[in-house]
């Protein structure tokens, strides 16, 4: 067996830190309305406002403020506290259907419309569905290729 040098462990860590940065930090916003920024400041230049549950990917964490991408991939700032752990997707096909199971021959439980809002279920993939409810209560499986805003 080798041994492996100081040298070569560093360049081992090096090669394997870009792997451990492509975890992907999604959140959706808590409040009925989050104001984004160009700044992480609120004195700074107010860009956007999100609707509640919309789901923002975190780019950059300075602790009380985030920069975030959006579904349509602005960056923008906004304060920690109006997000929120709640996994959300939102619908990116211009319909997509949610169905009883796993399954595309599964019987169909829903239409959704492009960008409705989607709460995530169960966090677990099962073969490229993810289990999601409506805020009407309805609940079943989306291909994941159909929304955004899920690692």
């Amino acid at each position: 067996m080798a041994f492996l040098g100081k040298k070569n462990v560093l360049v081992l860590c090096f090669a394997l830190m870009p792997v451990m940065a492509l975890a992907l930090d999604f959140r959706s916003v808590a409040v009925p309305k989050a104001v984004l920024y160009d700044a992480p400041s609120s004195a700074a230049k107010k860009v956007l406002l999100i609707s509640q549950n919309y789901p923002v990917e975190v780019v950059v964490n300075l602790g009380d403020w985030l920069k975030v991408r959006d579904a349509q991939g602005s960056l923008n700032w906004v304060e920690a506290k109006q997000l929120s752990n709640k996994h959300t997707v939102m619908i990116t096909a211009n319909k997509a259907q949610v169905r009883l199971a796993a399954d595309a021959s599964s019987a169909l439980v829903a239409t959704v419309e492009k960008d409705v809002l989607l709460e995530v279920a169960d966090v677990k993939l099962n073969n490229g569905w993810l289990k999601v409810k409506h805020r009407d209560g309805v609940t079943g499986y989306i291909l994941i290729s159909s929304t955004w805003g899920f690692e």
